[in-house]
Order: C-alpha cells, then sequence, then structure tokens
C-alpha cells in the first residue's frame, strides 16, 4: 500500500510540474511538428559564494545566463520530462535545456532558486542525503527542500556520503543507494529517478549498482548533448563556474547538437593504461566528419584518424591527475557545433 501511495505521488507530482512547464513564459511556444531528439543539460553548483569559485556562479553571471535563456527561442524544459519522453519515443522541441544544481547547497535555497523561480525555470536538484541529515553549515535542510519539492523542483539522488564511487567497493556503492532511498522516501515521500554521480565519476560496476537501485537515468560532468540514443547512465552535462561561465560558452551549450558515436573504447572512463587508446564510431548522419575535431586541457588538439566512420584519437603523453577530459566537436548547420565529452579517471 505504501510503495502504490508513493508511485502516485510521484505521478501527480510529475503531472503538476509537467503543467507549471506548460504554463510558463519560456515554454509557452507550441512544440514543431518536426521534433528532436536532444537536449542540452547545464549544471550549476552554488551562487554568490566567491570563497569556492571553481564551483561557484556570480550573481552577476546568474542574470546574465537568465536573461539570455529568456531571451533567446529556448525551451527550458523539466529534465525528467525530457528523459521521460526520449525512453517513450517521444520528441522536443529544437534548443531544448534542462538546468541541474548539484549538492543542495544553501545559497541554492536563499539566491538560486529565487532567481530561476522569477524566470518560471524548472530546475533539477541532486542532493546528497549525508550533509542534510547531519546538518552542516552551508547546507539546506529537509524543511527546505520539502518547500523547494512543493514548488515543482524535481529532486534526484547524489548517493548518501558523496563519495568518489569508483573508488570504494561495490557493496559500499549499494549501501550509499539504499540508504539515500531509504532517506529520500522518509523525508519527501518519494524515491528520485534520476541520479548525478558524485564528481561525475563511475565505473562500469557503479553503472550497474545504479541501474539495480531503480533509477532511470544517470549524469556525468562531462560536456555533450544527450539524445535518445545515449548511453543513459553516462548522460552529459555541461558544467559552469566563475571561470568556465560567460555567455558564449553558454551560448555553444544551449545551441549545441548532439556529436552521435557507438563503440566507445575504452568503455571504462577508469583507465588500465595510461595513455589510453581512445575511439568511437561516428554514426552514418555525422557529417562532415573530416571536421572532427578533438582537444585536451593539457595537450590542446589531438590527432584525429579517420577510418571510414572510425575515430581513433591519439594522446602525445599520459593523461596527468585523477580526472582528465576530452571533448570532441564538429561544425553543424546554422554556426551551430556538434560536441561530444569523455570523462577519464586515471585512479
Amino acid at each position: 500500500m505504501f510503495r502504490q501511495s508513493v508511485t502516485i505521488i510521484k505521478r501527480l507530482f510529475l503531472a503538476s510540474a509537467m503543467l507549471v512547464s506548460a504554463l510558463s513564459a519560456t515554454t509557452a511556444f507550441a512544440q514543431d511538428q518536426d521534433g528532436v531528439s536532444y537536449a542540452s543539460v547545464i549544471m550549476y553548483h552554488r551562487f554568490g559564494e566567491d570563497r569556492y569559485p571553481s564551483t561557484n556562479t556570480t550573481i552577476e553571471q546568474l542574470e546574465a545566463h537568465i536573461a539570455y535563456l529568456q531571451d533567446g527561442n529556448y525551451n527550458i524544459m523539466p529534465l525528467q520530462e525530457i528523459i521521460y519522453r526520449f525512453q517513450s519515443g517521444q520528441t522536443v522541441p529544437d534548443k531544448t535545456v534542462a538546468i541541474t544544481i548539484d549538492d543542495a547547497y544553501l545559497s541554492v535555497y536563499e539566491t538560486g532558486w529565487p532567481y530561476f523561480k522569477d524566470a518560471n525555470f524548472p530546475i533539477t536538484l541532486f542532493v546528497a542525503t549525508g550533509p542534510i541529515d547531519r546538518g552542516l553549515r552551508g547546507y539546506m535542510n529537509w524543511d527546505q527542500l520539502r518547500e523547494l519539492q512543493a514548488q515543482g523542483v524535481t529532486i534526484g539522488s547524489q548517493t548518501t556520503t558523496h563519495p568518489h564511487m569508483h573508488r570504494i567497493s561495490i557493496d559500499q556503492v549499494k549501501e550509499e543507494l539504499a540508504t539515500s532511498n531509504e532517506r529520500f522516501i522518509n523525508e519527501l515521500g518519494l524515491r528520485p529517478d534520476l541520479f548525478a554521480y558524485p564528481y561525475g565519476e563511475y565505473n562500469l560496476n557503479v553503472i550497474e549498482a545504479v541501474k539495480e537501485a531503480g533509477f532511470i537515468a544517470a549524469f556525468g560532468q562531462n560536456s555533450g548533448i544527450m539524445h535518445k540514443d545515449d548511453l543513459m547512465f553516462e548522460l552529459p552535462r555541461f558544467a559552469f563556474n566563475e571561470t568556465y561561465g560567460d555567455i558564449k560558452r553558454l551560448a555553444l551549450a544551449a545551441n549545441g547538437l548532439p556529436l552521435k558515436v557507438t563503440q566507445i573504447t575504452p568503455a571504462d572512463m577508469v583507465i588500465t593504461q595510461n595513455p589510453p587508446f581512445y575511439g568511437f564510431t561516428l554514426d552514418e548522419d555525422m557529417e562532415p566528419k573530416k571536421q572532427l575535431r578533438c582537444f585536451s586541457s593539457r595537450y590542446g588538439k589531438l590527432d584525429v584518424s579517420l577510418i571510414g566512420q572510425r575515430a581513433e584519437i591519439r594522446l602525445p603523453g599520459p593523461l596527468d591527475g585523477p580526472r582528465f577530459r576530452i571533448n570532441c566537436t564538429m561544425p553543424a548547420r546554422d554556426g551551430r557545433w556538434r560536441w561530444f565529452g569523455r570523462q577519464f579517471l586515471t585512479r
């Protein structure tokens, strides 16, 4: 009976969120008859907390981002609704954008959410339950999360203690997921459908555990445009902060198109060979493939070899540090760009 009640609550909540989205000024325009099967997802952490520039977005940046999205022909849609549509074979309008925020910092409640609410922009908030339960300074509490939930904010999961999931045992991973799911049910009346990997880190075993825990999709922190044929438990997001938060980057993300690839090697982001032999197969409709370019933060532009639809990317030296990203792009119509990013973990 309790599980039935939770399911009913979830359905009512989703229906309410969809209605709010439909009525908002940003999403009021009718969907094109020729809908698309891709969307951009952007990610924030904090707002107006200058002490943490690597995760902070300034108030000036936030105001500029909202103004840009309001003034352009963008469709701001709840992330959960986009996922449901893609998984059921439906489409969304071109230039659909979802807004996500990680970690449930207090500045989201006090500073960020009022701006998004004022703009009628739906958001998804990924929460690690441990800091909330412990009442850590600088984080929201359960009453504030319930308030946001009642106002239409989608709550997603980010485990219990926000660990580096690939560094702990699979039993610990499952405990992190089970404990947080139980806390969400007890405090919010539902178990989230959406999951975000802490630090964007995972391995193949972690992915299977997340699937088994009942989630329908999961997100990393690698740049790219998600689409219906993407790996639903390795979905990309564009991360924004003080350094990487200008309008030019937001425009590239919001106007981006998917760079569709399959047969990615290595399949696991945790590499056993450094540097990795990195490659993927481009979908047949990805053109002009000869203009595929790949870049890394350390080495800049990388060598790309094409054999038919297969792209092989080679690095001139090893990956340094625990995390390393490679972004690949391709020009598309109307001055837009296709994006595909991959994060690698060395340990």
